[in-house]
């Protein structure tokens, strides 16, 4: 996407949502003279009263009007993801620059649709992934070739909670199947080995009884990509795991990279060496900085939209394996 002429500086940003994510893109805004902070909407009025006090701005009732203000130059939207795709197509419309939490949305057909609007509108859609912009990621790229061949993949991401909160992310429409909601569980892998060429998915939940929500839910899937590599993943959240378990591991013929929490180690015939990772601190503000960039200089991103969406097909094959209990194939290009 080349330079829009139109762009105004500072360029006028709205921020759709009130949570971490938001609060940390508002500062680097804040911060930053390229950038005009302006107005803000959430689900809580409560927070956002506060966030409006926080960073001295407006706000709006609703996202739909907010979207549509003519002032803004760039929407952020960081919020529940059932309403990325409707928010993020209106914007566009409208002719609004885009940053948006992954993921793009939760129908892959849908996302797919609005990378195009975005390309006929000339205007910026920037996927967040914080993930390949972290330590770790770029760890596991710096000690690949040191393992040899790679074979086998695990990830686990178990998170205890009890009592479970009654909130969206433990909701079965907000918060999406969770191979797509926490799409970074299949980018890592995509985006380090490329394609796959299948999928064999289940699912779990404890449900409440309050409608579309859920206590725990319990995913597992195994990948098996082109080039002969098999993954395992392992998503859940609830009060029925008793501990937390963060573990990604990378088996090669040569050794073995693995990540328990924050600690990370290269294993080798030559023995063991720790992998020290840098804090997760800053990488919104950074994510924004790129942007902004890309915005006023027509710099490079760190990651391509096509790059979410093909982690989204993936996840798309992996809930409709779990949906009709079999394995999925998966048509890539030639």
């Amino acid at each position: 996407m080349s330079l829009p002429s139109q762009l105004s500086h500072p360029i006028k940003v709205g921020i759709v949502g009130t949570g971490y994510a938001a609060k940390r893109r508002a500062e680097t805004f804040m911060e930053d003279e390229r950038s005009q902070l302006c107005c803000v909407t959430g689900y809580t009025r409560e927070n956002v009263v506060d966030f409006c006090q926080s960073y001295n701005i407006s706000s709006y009732e609703n996202w739909e009007d907010l979207v549509t203000d003519k002032r803004l130059d760039l929407i952020v939207i960081c919020n529940v993801n059932k309403l990325h795709g409707i928010i993020t197509k209106l914007a566009l419309e409208h002719n609004k620059n885009v940053i948006i939490e992954y993921p793009l949305s939760l129908d892959y057909t849908e996302a797919v649709e609005l990378l195009e609007l975005a390309r006929k509108k000339d205007k910026l859609l920037h996927i967040e992934h914080i993930e390949i912009l972290g330590g770790m990621h770029r760890a596991v790229q710096k000690y690949l070739p040191q393992i040899g061949k790679v074979f086998y993949g695990r990830y686990t991401t178990i998170d205890s909670k009890n009592p479970a909160p009654i909130r969206w992310t433990f909701n079965h429409q907000l918060f999406g199947f969770p191979f797509k909601a926490a799409l970074p569980r299949i980018h890592r892998f995509t985006h380090l080995f490329g394609e796959v060429k299948s999928v064999n998915c289940h699912q779990k939940y404890w449900n409440r009884e309050e409608e579309d929500y859920y206590h725990g839910c319990l995913c597992d899937a195994q990948l098996l990509f082109q080039n002969g590599l098999i993954v395992d993943l392992i998503y859940g959240k609830g009060d029925m795991f008793i501990e937390s378990d963060r573990t990604f591991e990378i088996h090669g013929e040569k050794g073995k990279i693995i990540f328990e929490g924050m600690e990370g180690k290269l294993i080798t015939q030559d023995g063991t060496q720790p992998i020290e990772l840098e804090s997760r601190r800053g990488l919104f503000a950074l994510d924004t900085k790129i942007v902004l960039d890309r915005l006023f200089d027509n710099k490079p991103l760190y990651l391509d939209p096509e790059s979410s969406l093909y982690a989204l097909k993936i996840g798309e094959a992996a809930y409709q394996s779990a949906r009709l209990g079999k394995i999925v194939e998966i048509e890539n290009s030639a």
